[in-house]
């Protein structure tokens, strides 16, 4: 009687509190319909991409202003219906399906701009006409004439004349620098005419003018031909004809040797070592009219920097250059590159130190261009001995502030003219009295 009257007192009356208790904690647990409905669209989306993409998109109902509004009324009609779950009975089941369904969406989102980055590069690959504006092209022409390689060898040539030992005659100078300028524009020029299939194939080149399409290969050689035949007749009727002579040359050198050089025999690096070894000497003549062994020691020092300059670039775009075809000596003789380099390197001091032999500077510069010869040969023993990324880098910059710096004190212990026509006048003089004393 008494288990009877237990089971009437406690269990009986807490079995439907129970009940619904149970019921709460079922429908605050279970995924809503809703819920059940966005994950079955997502998992859809993310591995039937065909299903996705045979879907047609909805058609836009035209409609009136007022019908739009009752629309928005409704959807936020719908919204208000829809009760939030109360963040008091949350468990860790509930917030973990809602992180799911977080990263699910940002999941969809990454994949959506990925496929609009996709369809841009697609569009972009595709091919478009080139129409050529006239705003564009001076960086056009400038690109094509190599603009900056075209400074240097201006500089070069401008650093020859002022090494000359006359006066400095300012009209000549402008001659020779504006007819050296456009010489090399039309050099450029006609090499890139020549390359165009070549340069296609590497990517430090695959931007410029002719290859992209912005000009056209018959206005290229017109600019070339426009650049080339008043440079080289300003250098043999404004200057003097040795130096149009050298001009003209140079020009040959370039586009007809060195150009096909590069993809025959690695001899081409010696022969564009030459090219670029004639702009100094062109300034010299410009203002001496001829061809004295200062013009040789300007020529030789440009000759023999550029070695580490150009085996220091080509080391890091050999890819490239194999790429391209180019028989170039850090494809094809990596040892000789690096060996070429450090001999060159060092003949940079030795020919520092034939200047003052030759009349041509004093005594302190070879001792003041000694620390930066020294830097530019430890830099050059570095990359012979590593031959690396690195140490052929370092060696490139280095070479590109070593020539302006050497060429600087080279000019700033320059032997006055003065003083040389001083020499002249003494030797011409003891000369003379050497004469009167032998005719009696």
């Amino acid at each position: 009687g008494l288990f009877v009257w237990h089971l009437r007192k406690r269990p009986f009356r807490q079995i439907p509190c129970k009940f619904v208790h149970l019921c709460r904690a079922a429908n605050s647990r279970l995924t809503t319909f809703q819920c059940f409905s966005f994950l079955r669209r997502m998992y859809v989306t993310q591995h039937n991409k065909d299903l996705s993409q045979r879907a047609k998109p909805k058609s836009d109902s035209v409609a009136p202003p007022f019908h739009e509004s009752q629309q928005l009324g409704q959807e936020k009609t719908v919204i208000h219906k829809i009760r939030p779950i109360s963040p008091v009975h949350q468990t860790l089941s509930e917030t973990s399906t809602r992180n799911e369904l977080r990263e699910m969406t940002s999941a969809a989102e990454i994949e959506g701009s990925v496929s609009s980055v996709k369809a841009g590069s697609k569009e972009e690959r595709q091919w478009k006409e080139m129409k050529l504006q006239l705003d564009e092209l001076p960086g056009i022409l400038a690109r094509l004439s190599k603009i900056k390689l075209t400074a240097l060898v201006v500089s070069t040539a401008s650093a020859g004349f002022a090494m000359a030992p006359v006066p400095f005659d300012l009209t000549c100078f402008l001659l020779a620098s504006l007819g050296t300028g456009l010489a090399s524009c039309a050099a450029n020029s006609i090499n890139q005419f020549f390359e165009v299939p070549f340069d296609s194939n590497m990517n430090r080149t695959k931007n410029r003018p002719l290859v992209r399409g912005q000009i056209s290969p018959l206005l290229a050689v017109c600019f070339a031909a426009a650049c080339g035949v008043p440079g080289i007749a300003l250098l043999l009727l404004g200057v003097n004809p040795l130096t149009g002579a050298l001009g003209a040359f140079n020009i040959f050198l370039y586009t007809c040797c060195y150009t096909p050089l590069k993809r025959m025999s690695i001899a081409n690096t010696w022969v564009g070592a030459v090219v670029g070894a004639v702009p100094p000497v062109m300034g010299w003549t410009a203002a001496t009219g001829s061809l004295d062994a200062g013009a040789v020691l300007l020529g030789g020092i440009l000759y023999s920097w550029q070695f580490p300059h150009f085996n220091a670039l080509s080391w890091g775009l050999r890819e490239d250059y194999s790429r391209g075809g180019y028989c170039m000596m850090s494809v094809t003789h990596p040892g000789l590159c690096r060996r070429v380099a450090l001999r060159h390197c060092l003949a940079l001091i030795g020919l520092s130190t034939v200047a003052p032999v030759l009349d041509i500077t004093t005594w302190t510069f070879p001792i003041i261009s000694l620390p930066i010869n020294l830097y530019i040969s430890y830099l050059g023993f570095r990359f012979y001995r590593d031959a690396d990324r690195s140490s052929s880098r370092k060696l490139f910059f280095c070479s590109l502030w070593h020539l302006p710096l050497l060429l600087l004190v080279m000019f700033t212990c320059k032997k006055p003219f003065l003083e040389k026509e001083e020499k002249g006048d003494l030797l011409s003089g003891s000369h003379g009295r050497a004469v009167e004393v032998r005719l009696p």
